[in-house]
C-alpha cells in the first residue's frame, strides 16, 4: 500500500494478497472526510495497491497529502498526515486569529441562512444583486485564503512530484474556455490544487500560466478519462460524496440551491459512466479491437447513506465532531465494500453504469 508498487493490468499480477486500483475521488468540501475515513481503511487494511489517483476540490486534497504520506513513511505516514490534514481543517484546528475569522465570515456569508428582500422582482434584478452580494472580490479583496496556508505547510510537493510510482490526476476548470484541465507529473503543485478546488463565490479565481481556473467538479468530479490512456490498471474505485438522486423535490430557495449544485457536479461523472459502458459494449460484441481500446470495471463507496440526514450546506460544516462522524462512516463504508467485492477486482464491475445514467 505505498503506491510504489509496480503498475499491474490485473489483479492476477498484483503482488501475493493484494489487488491494483486505481482511485477516484469526488470534491464536495467538508463531505472529503468521508473520503479521508475511506483512505484511513484502506491503508489499514492494506489489501489494495494504488496506482494512480484522480481527484477534485476536496478529493484533489485527499490525494496530494496521501501521496505526501506515502513517500516519507508508507501507509501509516499517509494515514497520519491525511488526519493531521482533516484535525488542521477543522474549526478547532485551524485556530484562532484574524485570518481564521475572515475565512470563517466567508463560510458564513456563503451559508446565507436568509435571503434580503430586494426592490426587484425576480428574475429581473435579484440575480444580479445576489451575485454582488457573494463576490469574494467584495468580500475577500486580499483573497485570503487559510486552506492554502494549510496545504503549504502540510505538504511537499516536491515529495508528491517524486512519487512517480503513483500517478495522480487533479482536475481544474478553465475559467475562460470553459475547458476541463487535468494536472498531473510536475504540474502537480499547490496552486492547481487549489484551483481544483476554487468555489467561484468564495474565492478569487486561481491563475496559473497566465489562464484563470475554478472548481474541477464543474468539469471532472473527478475525471475518469485519465486512467484509460496513463495507468495499466482496469479497475476504477470511485468514492462518491455527492448523491445522484434525490427523493425530496427541492421547494425552498435553499434547498433549489443545494440541489444544483448537486446536479451540476455529478454531470460530468455520468457522461463518462456513458462512455465507459458504450465502450465495454463495443468490446463486447466484438465491434472495437481490443488492441486499441480496453475495458474498464468501474466500482463505488458511496456516501450517500452516511449523508442522508445532512443538508449540502453541511459542506461548509468545518467541526471537528462532524468530520469525525463522517471519517468513522467512510471507514465503515469501506468495511463492507471490502467484505462483499475485494474478489470482484480485476473480475467484474460492481456498479451498473447504465442505472446511473439511464
Amino acid at each position: 500500500m505505498s503506491g510504489g508498487a509496480k503498475a499491474t493490468s490485473s489483479a492476477e499480477t498484483a503482488p501475493s494478497g493484494t489487488r491494483t486500483i486505481n482511485l477516484a475521488l469526488q470534491g464536495g468540501g467538508a463531505h472529503g472526510a468521508f473520503t479521508w475515513g475511506v483512505l484511513d481503511e484502506l491503508l489499514q487494511e492494506g489489501r489494495l495497491d494504488f496506482e494512480a489517483i484522480s481527484g477534485t476540490s476536496a478529493g484533489a486534497m485527499n490525494a496530494v497529502v496521501l501521496a505526501d504520506g506515502l513517500m516519507r513513511d508508507g501507509a501509516e505516514g499517509a494515514r497520519r498526515r491525511l488526519g493531521a490534514f482533516w484535525r488542521r481543517v477543522s474549526r478547532e484546528g485551524v485556530g484562532a486569529g484574524a485570518t481564521n475569522e475572515i475565512f470563517q465570515n466567508i463560510l458564513g456569508f456563503w451559508n446565507l441562512p436568509a435571503l434580503p428582500s430586494f426592490p426587484s422582482f425576480p428574475p429581473f434584478g435579484y440575480p444580479e444583486r445576489l451575485a454582488q452580494m457573494v463576490s469574494p472580490y467584495r468580500i475577500n479583496p486580499l483573497n485570503i485564503n487559510p486552506l492554502r496556508d494549510l496545504l503549504e505547510r502540510l505538504v511537499d510537493f516536491d515529495l508528491v512530484r517524486a512519487n512517480t510510482a503513483l500517478k495522480l490526476f487533479i482536475s481544474a476548470t478553465n475559467v475562460r474556455d470553459g475547458k476541463i484541465r487535468v494536472f498531473t507529473g510536475d504540474d502537480i503543485t499547490a496552486d492547481a490544487v487549489m484551483a481544483s478546488a476554487c468555489l467561484p463565490y468564495l474565492f478569487h479565481a486561481v491563475e496559473i500560466e497566465g489562464e484563470a481556473y475554478w472548481d474541477g467538479g464543474y468539469m471532472g468530479n473527478p475525471a475518469l478519462f485519465p486512467f484509460f490512456t496513463e495507468t495499466q490498471c482496469e479497475d476504477i474505485l470511485l468514492v462518491q460524496v455527492n448523491p445522484v438522486r434525490s427523493e425530496a423535490v427541492p421547494k425552498t430557495a435553499k434547498e433549489i440551491m443545494e440541489r444544483v449544485s448537486e446536479i451540476t457536479f455529478n454531470s460530468s461523472l455520468l457522461r463518462e459512466f456513458r462512455a465507459i459502458d458504450f465502450v465495454n459494449r463495443l468490446l463486447e460484441e466484438n465491434r472495437l479491437d481490443p488492441k486499441r481500446y480496453r475495458r474498464n470495471r468501474v466500482h463505488r463507496i458511496d456516501a450517500t447513506e452516511a449523508l442522508a440526514r445532512y443538508t449540502a450546506s453541511s459542506k461548509l460544516n468545518t467541526s471537528w465532531h462532524f468530520f469525525q462522524e463522517l471519517h468513522a462512516a467512510g471507514r465503515k463504508a469501506a468495511r463492507d465494500w471490502l467484505d462483499a467485492h475485494f474478489e470482484d477486482i480485476g473480475v467484474r464491475s460492481t456498479l451498473d453504469l447504465r442505472a446511473e445514467f439511464s
